[in-house]
């Protein structure tokens, strides 16, 4: 007999099961797909764009890069604003955030044991007998239970491991966030360090052409008082001078703006950029590419493997979405004492209960939601699979652009150097015509002038050649290197 209905119950448990399966096909996902693909990093070409550039292995950069720059303040101010701005730590508390996210949803794929205890008093009602001491009915009685619960979702489909898989992803594109902010940070330090010393180099040529242009206002002013010359010579000697020391008083403001730049950056007040001394002169740079430049990107820039784990996650989250279209398995059991009514023993065997059984659970008519929600993943999907080709094709043509930059400025910097060279050879002679009385100072001064105007010119391709260099640094991924490669494709 007891066979007979423990049969009979497992052939109810058998039906409801088939009934729960068939209903499922209440909630379909037919039709929902993502549609991004990943560009084909080979389609890329490059060949022709890097044409005639050094390739070398070297030219990977090194994570502590600016050092090569043999500048000692630049690499204190470097360390410095790593360890105190403010914005890393806002880079930091969001990995941190994101791992925490990811280790909250692992837990929760794990069996779950609560010990509990409860004591609560109560009038109970006279309807209750059978169910407590006859004694006890109609009056005030406390109840206490004490026992251990066991909860444990089987994640059939997989959906709560995935879930899992998507929050370590974003978690894992954070931590690289994280890095890319230091190295955006340290290259942001070295293009202000530039802009300091520019900005202190064209206040020296500024200063002396002030000088210049204050003497040939007292020259013109001399020959004018004489008769020699003419008012309006004065007139216009004068405005020459009063434009030479607006340009000073600019470049003396682009010096304080390129401090307190720094300061910024160093996560200190403007008190700290007037510290900082005048730079040393920059260091030549010389111009090459690594060899495999786009396959090469793909694991050594940071932007790039972060979109990629985040299409990583995106597929994951797919798949925990497709999930909440099955049934659900959770096993749960208590086992504990219960025990109503005054001066009666909580723990005692005849107070003991326990129970144990599975609880099987699907979407009905929920069906529009669960689409919406896996329609939601998919488009996310395909937005982080757009984001990642974007970025993958900004990244190789930023390198490209970048060569073809250095490449002009190196060629403006040599017809520079003939220029420059001209100037000085004409300023040179006309110093050794005055001396000898062939001609006068103001022809050495006119001189001058295009010998100042050649260093400034000079002074900005050379800045420009370093901040360009910088910025090759940070678009060849500035010395970051991922071992970990994620595999992104919708699941």
């Amino acid at each position: 007999m007891r066979r007979d209905r423990i049969v009979a119950r497992l052939q109810r448990s058998l039906a409801a099961a088939a009934l729960t399966l068939a209903l499922a096909a209440c909630a379909s996902t037919r039709g929902l797909h993502p549609v991004g693909h990943e560009i084909r990093p080979d389609s890329l070409r490059t060949q022709q764009s890097v044409a005639g550039v050094q390739v070398s292995p070297a030219a990977w950069p090194r994570q502590d890069w600016w050092r090569a720059l043999g500048d000692a303040q630049l690499d204190a101010l470097i360390d410095e604003a790593l360890r105190d701005n403010p914005g890393l730590a806002v880079a930091g508390a969001r990995a941190r955030l994101a791992q925490s996210e990811a280790q909250a949803l692992d837990a929760a794929r794990e069996p779950s044991v609560e010990a509990s205890y409860a004591a609560t008093g109560a009038r109970l009602s006279e309807k209750e007998v059978g169910l407590v001491l006859p004694e006890a009915v109609g009056s005030f009685a406390w109840m206490q239970s004490a026992g251990v619960n066991f909860s444990w979702n089987l994640d059939l489909w997989g959906g709560q491991r995935a879930a899992w898989e998507a929050a370590l992803g974003r978690s894992r594109a954070a931590e690289v966030d994280r890095r890319a902010a230091r190295i955006q940070l340290s290259a942001n330090v070295a293009l202000a360090y530039i802009q300091l010393r520019q900005a202190f180099v064209l206040r020296d040529i500024a200063q002396r052409d002030v000088e210049r242009a204050d003497r040939i206002a007292a020259l013109t002013h001399t020959l004018v008082a004489s008769g020699l010359g003419l008012p309006d010579q004065l007139l216009q000697a004068r405005a020459e001078a009063g434009i030479a020391h607006q340009h000073l008083a600019a470049a003396g403001a682009a010096i304080d703006s390129a401090r307190i730049s720094l300061a910024v950056l160093l996560g200190k007040g403007p008190d700290r950029g007037l510290q900082i001394a005048p730079p040393a002169g920059s260091t030549p740079v010389s111009l090459a590419v690594p060899p495999d430049l786009v396959a090469n990107l793909l694991g050594r820039r940071p932007d790039l493997v972060a979109a990629r784990w985040r299409v990583e996650a995106a597929a994951h989250d797919i798949k925990a979405a497709k999930a909440q279209f099955m049934p659900n398995l959770n096993i749960s059991a208590m086992a504990g004492f219960l025990a109503i009514g005054d001066n009666v023993p909580l723990f005692q065997l005849p107070a003991r209960t326990y129970s144990v059984g599975p609880a099987l659970s699907l979407p009905l008519f929920d069906g529009k939601r669960l689409r919406a929600g896996l329609g939601a993943r998919d488009a996310q999907y395909d937005q982080a699979v757009a984001n990642y080709n974007q970025t993958l094709v900004r990244a190789v043509n930023q390198v490209a652009d970048l060569l073809s930059l250095s490449r002009s400025v190196h060629s403006q910097l040599q017809m520079q150097q003939g220029v420059l060279h001209n100037a000085r050879g004409a300023y040179d002679n006309a110093q050794a015509g005055y001396k000898l009385g062939l001609g006068t100072e103001l022809n050495t001064l006119v001189a001058r002038r295009v010998l100042l105007t050649a260093e400034q010119n000079e002074a900005v391709l050379q800045s420009r050649q370093a901040e360009l260099a910088v910025r090759m640094v940070e678009a060849l991924g500035g010395g970051f290197k991922d071992d970990e490669a994620p595999s992104s494709g919708a699941r």
